[in-house]
C-alpha cells in the first residue's frame, strides 16, 4: 500500500499494489503493520457496506462525538463516489475546512481519515458500493452530523442531490456555537 498524505492531518489517500496477471488482480487492502507507518494503531472493530442504488445520492455528513470519535478507513468496491471529510477536530487548524477525493472501483483508492472528521459522500454512479473500516462501535446517541449544504461548509457536490434521507438533510447549520470535537 502506498500512503499518501493529504493537506488535512492525518489523512491520507492509499493506493493499492495492484499485482495483475492472466487471471485476475490481487492486493493488499488492510495491512495493520503497513498502517502502522502512518501512526495507526487502533483496532477496526467493525466493517460496514453501503449499496447505494441511484446516482445523486448523499449519505453524510456523520460522526460519532467523543468518547466514540472513530478513525474510518474507505474504499469504492463497486462504482464511484465523490467522498468528502471535514475537519471538526476543536483546536486543528484546519478547523471546518474539507477535502474531497473521487473513490472507484476502478481506481482502488481509499481514504484513511483520523479521528475528529465528519465524513460523507455523493454517489458518481448508479448501484454504487462502499466498505468501511471502524475503529469504534457504532453508538446511535453518540452520532450527530453536519447538513450536507451548510453554507459554512460549501461543499462542492459534483451533482444534483436525487436521495438524501431526512435525518441528514436536516442536520442543525454550524453556528457560533459549533466548537467540534
Amino acid at each position: 500500500m502506498k500512503f499518501i498524505e493529504q493537506p488535512l492531518a492525518g489523512v491520507y489517500i492509499i493506493e493499492l499494489n495492484l499485482l495483475s496477471d492472466e487471471r485476475g488482480s490481487f492486493a493488499r487492502t488492510f495491512c495493520k503493520n503497513e498502517l502502522a507507518q502512518i501512526g495507526h494503531h487502533k483496532e477496526f472493530v467493525q466493517l460496514n457496506q453501503s449499496w447505494n442504488t441511484k446516482k445523486g445520492t448523499i449519505r453524510g455528513m456523520h460522526f460519532q462525538t467523543p468518547p466514540y470519535k472513530e478513525i474510518k478507513l474507505i474504499r469504492c468496491v463497486k462504482g464511484a463516489v465523490m467522498d468528502i471529510i471535514v475537519d471538526i477536530r476543536t483546536n486543528s487548524p484546519t478547523f471546518l475546512k474539507h477535502f474531497a477525493v473521487e473513490l472507484t472501483e476502478d481506481n482502488k483508492k481509499m481514504i484513511y481519515v483520523p479521528e475528529g472528521f465528519a465524513h460523507g459522500f455523493q454517489t458518481l454512479q448508479d448501484d454504487t458500493q462502499l466498505l468501511y473500516h471502524h475503529s469504534e462501535f457504532y453508538v446511535p446517541n453518540s452520532e450527530q452530523g453536519l447538513r450536507y449544504d451548510d453554507p459554512a461548509l460549501s461543499l462542492k457536490w459534483p451533482s444534483i442531490v436525487t436521495i438524501i434521507s431526512d435525518r441528514d438533510k436536516n442536520h442543525p447549520l454550524i453556528d457560533k456555537n459549533f466548537k467540534g470535537i
